[in-house]
């Protein structure tokens, strides 16, 4: 199911980790993405398993869960898939859909291009994950 680029643009704008590309920008992401849609209860990501790419929720609801206790919710504008492969390692838990889940990919293998070709996004992304590192840390002590 491909809707056309122009859907993604709208949707992609109202999100933080591409606030600060233009609209031609955009419009060049959009490109780069497929989409999926997931239903409530799939599993998108399976923990310990090769990871399938880096997945932006555009709609709906996610539960991570590591070793069968869930550990965080995703929402709309939230990312996911991107540790297992900067790390290049398998991913360290599972991203189930809590709802209907509608997602756009970029597939693992064109993670790093886009980003090398996006470093406000790229930017962007490491203030995210500075701020959830900061929110591990404190949970775990």
């Amino acid at each position: 199911m491909e809707a056309p680029a122009d859907n993604y643009v709208d949707a992609l704008s109202r999100l933080a980790l591409f606030a600060d590309l233009t609209h031609p920008q955009l419009e060049q992401v959009a490109h780069s993405f497929d989409e999926e849609v997931f239903a409530a209860g799939q599993r998108v990501i399976r923990q310990d398993v090769t990871g399938g790419g880096f997945y932006v929720i555009l709609e709906g609801e996610a539960h991570v869960v590591i070793d069968g206790v869930e550990r965080a919710r995703l929402m709309r504008g939230d990312f996911f898939g991107e540790i297992s492969l900067l790390t290049e390692a398998q991913p360290t838990a599972d991203v189930i859909a809590a709802t209907m889940l509608r997602c756009l990919i970029i597939p693992d293998t064109e993670l790093k291009p886009f980003l090398l070709k996006q470093p406000t996004v790229m930017y962007r992304m490491l203030q995210i994950e500075a701020r959830r590192l900061r929110a591990a840390n404190a949970w775990d002590g």
